[in-house]
């Protein structure tokens, strides 16, 4: 299937994931830190979490003890909106016309937009916390036990 995420959005949920891990302790993550964790780039990450801070996710604090956090709790943001902010939100609709092959690239059009309202939904009933919480079972597992 042709759905797939841009590595700049896998990278920025990460990097909420990163943020998200330790929201409760209310403390923040330097920019150092969150690359480290999650492998990514410095400089990238810097472009990342200023898309981020301009799309009201998350917020950053200046200082010795500064650092990025999340704007809300991961409860209450969904992937959907972590998605957008980094993908620039809704696509275009393509114009029509008479002939068969716009048509035909209208049909597709509307299946495909289809396709994105079934993603959109399922990203929107899945918050950050979800995928945190996701993410910890799959580190961690229950361990099985046999007899």
């Amino acid at each position: 299937m042709i759905l797939e995420l841009s590595g700049r959005t896998k990278y920025a949920l990460m990097a909420m994931l990163e943020m998200a891990s330790i929201y409760d302790t209310g403390e923040t993550l330097q920019i150092r830190q969150i690359a480290a964790a999650q492998d990514i780039p410095d400089r990238y990450l810097e472009q990342l979490l200023a898309t981020l801070r301009r799309g009201g996710l998350i917020s950053s604090e200046r200082g010795k003890k500064g650092g990025y956090l999340l704007a809300r709790s991961p409860q209450k943001i969904t992937l959907l909106e972590i998605v957008n902010c980094m993908e620039g939100g809704e696509a275009s609709s393509s114009e029509t016309s008479d002939d068969s092959e716009a048509v035909s690239v209208q049909a597709i059009s509307q299946v495909w937009q289809n396709v994105k309202r079934a993603a959109d939904d399922v990203l929107g009933k899945n918050s950050l916390q979800d995928l945190l919480e996701k993410r910890n079972y799959l580190q961690n597992p229950m361990a099985m036990y046999y007899i």
